[in-house]
């Protein structure tokens, strides 16, 4: 509870106590019917009002967020030298009087929205760019009054910080470094770069006015339509190209799949030939190895040659009749030497 704004409502009370008590004593008086001591009840009243008007008078209370300043009519300077701190805190009555003043974070905010700023209508910022572009900035400034500068401060500005320091330097600022950039620059790569310096410079000169600088926020930067109307011409050529160029790249990666299908058909038949050409190989072997054996049995029992035909013509026959006498004749299969090549016959009696 603020004891200050409370003694000063109840001085206030008092003296209409007191006002109500000098009519009352008049309208009896007037009827034949006086208050018995009205005197010496207004009088004290009135006493009493005076005390309390005056320690009322005499007390401030200042707030956490604030700093007070003394103005004095007794200071040879006509203020206090200290700022009042946060509290309750006592004045010279009559003599004195505190102006206070927000220390807290401020936001001060130009934009092109009508209700977004602290002027209503189109309060944004319109700078030109170095390549001759014309640009509208919306932007906001968080700042707060220096604690430890307020007695300057109220003696160059006094209230008047906001629209005489805050705003003029705000908008000059970004006037001057839009300037330095083209308008691509400030859209893209160069936007931090300059937000950056901006706040730089708005931090110099507002120290240099007894304010702290928070942040500095770009908000939006609006075009004229025709640089608009430029822009979205040029994205658009710039979105089919990329189109064009994703169908050249479709096609292609088309093209490579069909030639690496092909490529890969072409390695299966190689693959496949070469594996039936392997496989040849290999049975050619098996059966020249088999016949190699074979021939070197045949060497040591030539007879089984003989048995072996007799068992292929056996299943298909049945009876054999042969003339009395006649001899049974059979092929001979004695091996031979391979030089001297000769035609066996054989005589089966």
């Amino acid at each position: 509870m603020n004891i200050a704004s409370v003694l000063q409502g109840l001085a206030t009370f008092s003296w209409i106590i007191v006002v109500g008590i000098i009519v009352l004593a008049v309208v009896r008086a007037s009827r034949g019917r006086p208050l018995k001591q009205a005197v010496s009840l207004v009088i004290g009243t009135v006493i009493f009002s005076v005390l309390l008007t005056t320690v009322s008078a005499g007390l401030v209370f200042i707030q956490a967020d604030q700093r007070g300043v003394v103005i004095s009519a007794v200071a040879p300077k006509g203020y206090r030298d200290q700022v009042l701190q946060p509290g309750l805190r006592w004045v010279i009555p009559f003599a004195e009087n505190v102006k206070t003043y927000s220390i807290a974070r401020q936001t001060y905010t130009m934009s092109v929205a009508t209700a977004e700023g602290a002027i209503q209508g189109d309060d944004s910022i319109r700078a030109r760019t170095r390549d001759g572009q014309e640009v509208n900035v919306d932007a906001s400034v968080i700042y707060s009054i220096d604690p430890n500068k307020v007695i300057p401060m109220h003696i160059e500005w006094q209230d008047r910080y906001e629209d005489a320091v805050v705003r003029p330097l705000a908008r000059g600022v970004i006037r001057d470094l839009a300037s330095q950039y083209g308008i691509e620059e400030i859209v893209s790569s160069k936007r931090v770069e300059m937000v950056q310096k901006i706040t730089d410079e708005l931090t110099t000169k507002m120290d240099e006015n007894n304010l702290v600088m928070v942040d500095f926020i770009l908000r939006d930067i609006h075009f004229t339509e025709q640089y608009a109307a430029a822009v979205e011409q040029k994205q658009i050529a710039e979105q089919n190209a990329l189109q064009a160029e994703y169908v050249v790249q479709q096609k292609k990666q088309e093209a490579e799949q069909v030639r690496q299908t092909a490529e890969g058909a072409a390695d299966a038949v190689v693959i496949a030939a070469q594996g039936e050409a392997q496989s040849i190989e290999i049975r050619a072997k098996a059966q020249a190895a088999a016949w190699a054996a074979l021939a070197a049995v045949l060497k040591d029992h030539p007879e089984m040659l003989t048995y072996e035909y007799i068992q292929k013509i056996a299943p298909n026959l049945q009876v054999i009749y042969l003339p009395s006498g006649t001899p049974l004749l059979l092929p001979s299969f004695t091996p031979t030497p391979t030089t001297t090549p000769t035609t066996p016959t054989t005589t089966v009696p």
